[in-house]
């Protein structure tokens, strides 16, 4: 269990260190990457989920999610044992991983003026300013997420080729960044998402401005809400 939790701890740092190390590079000001562009940071996250899975999926199942984590428990893929385990492993494994990228962009934060620049950094925005269309976005591309993760890590198609599957899991996560990233990020993971904002609300960065507080529950409720009915599609088609 130790070595599971620990893989669950550095999947989800991977995760982070990878995916918002990509949106520091394309929002911070006086950074190489700056105004790189929407398809740089999809591609920054879909790796930033494939070397987790490729390192972990053997041994812990590279969940890196709670959306993940409970709704295999709740779809009895697993046992409740482990859900409390992964899920702190998670979130401390997503504030770690924004606390390197964090010390590793302070002189790119202290330059940018633009407060949602700096929390984009953290945490995600719905664009529209609407919870509503925010939790539509992150319920559908959960659902999404760990359906079509599960078929693919699944599939006859790549038996014995693992590193194939989690290739796809990787082509899967920089597709729906790229197809549902516009209203909101999008987070489709709650320890992506809250542990990051809670650093945000924490550390005294230069014109940091509001964690958004009064929106932080749409992408911890609706990525949990999506990816139960996720995995119960899944579930129902081919489990």
């Amino acid at each position: 269990m130790t070595v599971k939790v620990l893989c669950e701890f550095i999947g989800t740092a991977i995760l982070i260190i990878i995916g918002n190390g990509t949106v520091a590079n394309v929002h911070l000001k006086g950074s190489k990457g700056y105004h790189g562009g929407w398809s740089l940071i999809a591609m920054g996250y879909g790796f930033g989920v494939m070397i987790p899975v490729m390192m972990f999926a053997g041994i812990s199942g590279a969940q890196i999610n709670p959306a993940m984590t409970l709704g295999l428990a709740i779809n009895g893929h697993q046992g409740w044992d482990v859900v409390p385990w992964y899920i702190l492993a998670q979130l401390l494994g997503a504030m770690a991983g924004q606390m390197a990228i964090v010390v590793t962009h302070k002189p790119y934060y202290d330059r940018t003026e633009d407060p949602e620049d700096i929390l984009a950094t953290f945490s995600t925005i719905n664009a529209a300013n609407s919870r509503v269309n925010g939790f539509a976005n992150e319920f559908l591309g959960t659902m999404v997420l760990t359906s079509c993760a599960l078929g693919i890590l699944n599939s006859p198609s790549f038996a014995g080729e693992s590193g194939a599957a989690a290739l796809g899991v990787g082509f899967l996560v920089w597709a729906l960044v790229v197809g549902l990233g516009g209203p909101t990020g999008p987070a489709l993971n709650p320890a992506r998402d809250l542990g990051p904002r809670i650093l945000h609300a924490l550390l005294p960065l230069k014109n940091k401005g509001t964690s958004d507080w009064g929106y932080s529950w749409v992408p911890v409720a609706a990525p949990i809400a999506g990816g139960i009915v996720g995995v119960a599609g899944y579930t129902a088609l081919l489990g």
